[in-house]
């Protein structure tokens, strides 16, 4: 049975697109979410503004909706369990733990045979030491297992820095060490898989990231690097993943694309995502549609691209000169509805459609 109300965790971009990709469907949604006036409200029949906390409030939305998704990954855990007592929730708490932590992640990868780049845990400041001696490198990545996104919660430490001091700028709390990847470029790859287990694909894009914040993807990829083999290989690799966690609804894997033509895994997105923002104006149907048509029991669509996209995202200032796309006949913009325009804020996105 298709279901007709669904409930969103989150109220960002992300939950605004997935309610316009519903309603298109006849699906009204319902969003939980702690700040008034949030993106997704201003598209939804009704919004639930309560900390993710609050089990009165959270027990109230369950039971205004038949099933539950979420728009990001930062989401409580315990928010997400209380919330599967009264209603399907989708992804479930399985894929949510594993891309809460970057030391379950990176695990998880490798322990389903999808490759990554080396990696270790960081428990203090003499294990960052520890990396120097154990890798012999000059340099590497520190990042936090938790909450960190858009290039947040992370440092790149050399040879000779104080550990202590980067210890503690990163919060004095646990990390993980990752090796620096020469790689060719960046790219993505999203999957949606139904309750029937039939799964599409779209991808790999390739992704330009401008201050660790994503700033273009190419549809199709630009790069020489990316070639057949490594397009089939990224699609299997995707592939595997959905199946491992017997997903439902969306996911997405950033990887690295190396100069011999291999993949490592970077991150596990738990969703729709930035890079998939082309397929609403590109596709037949968009990551957005096929997310809502997963979770809401509906076969997924054809995610046919009957355009080559460029995406474009909007950041803060960029926001201001966004009218001059209205002019141009292959943009399509897209404006989230923020009030306030800040630094390294994503306040909308652009698509350039080509032949």
């Amino acid at each position: 049975m298709i279901q007709k109300k669904l409930g969103i965790l989150g109220g960002g971009q992300l939950g605004r697109m997935s309610a316009m990709a519903a309603a298109r469907l006849g699906i009204q949604t319902f969003i939980f979410c702690p700040e008034q006036g949030c993106p997704a409200s201003h598209v939804s029949a009704g919004t639930y503004f309560a900390n993710y906390e609050n089990k009165e409030a959270l027990a109230e939305f369950a039971n205004m909706v038949d099933v539950i998704t979420y728009e990001f990954e930062n989401i409580p855990l315990e928010t997400v369990n209380y919330l599967q007592s009264f209603k399907p929730v989708y992804p479930d708490d399985k894929l949510l733990k594993i891309s809460q932590d970057r030391l379950d992640e990176k695990e998880f990868l490798n322990s389903i045979g999808i490759p990554t780049a080396r990696w270790m845990p960081v428990l203090n400041s003499n294990d960052i030491q520890s990396v120097f001696k154990e890798w012999g490198v000059e340099e590497f990545i520190l990042k936090t297992t938790r909450f960190g996104y858009d290039g947040k919660g992370q440092a790149r430490i050399k040879s000779g820095d104080d550990a202590s001091n980067v210890w503690n700028d990163l919060g004095a709390q646990p990390l993980i060490a990752e090796e620096i990847v020469p790689f060719e470029c960046e790219i993505s790859v999203i999957v949606a898989r139904d309750k029937l287990g039939q799964m599409v694909v779209y991808g790999p894009m390739e992704n330009e990231h401008r201050n660790s914040i994503l700033h273009k993807t190419h549809m199709p990829p630009i790069s020489y690097a990316i070639n057949d083999v490594v397009i089939q290989n990224a699609k299997k690799t995707i592939q595997l993943l959905a199946e491992a966690v017997d997903l439902i609804g969306v996911l997405t894997l950033e990887m690295f694309v190396c100069a011999d033509g291999s993949l490592l895994a970077n991150e596990i997105a738990p969703r729709t995502h930035n890079s998939g923002h082309w397929t609403i104006d590109a596709c037949v149907t968009s990551q957005f549609d096929n997310h809502v048509r997963a979770v809401c029991s509906m076969n997924v669509g054809a995610p046919s691209q009957h355009s080559a996209a460029e995406m474009m995202n909007l950041i803060g200032e960029d926001a201001r000169d966004a009218s001059k796309y209205l002019e141009q006949s292959n943009a399509c913009l897209h404006l989230y509805g923020k009030h306030e325009i800040r630094e390294g804020r994503k306040m909308g996105h652009v698509t350039f459609l080509k032949d």
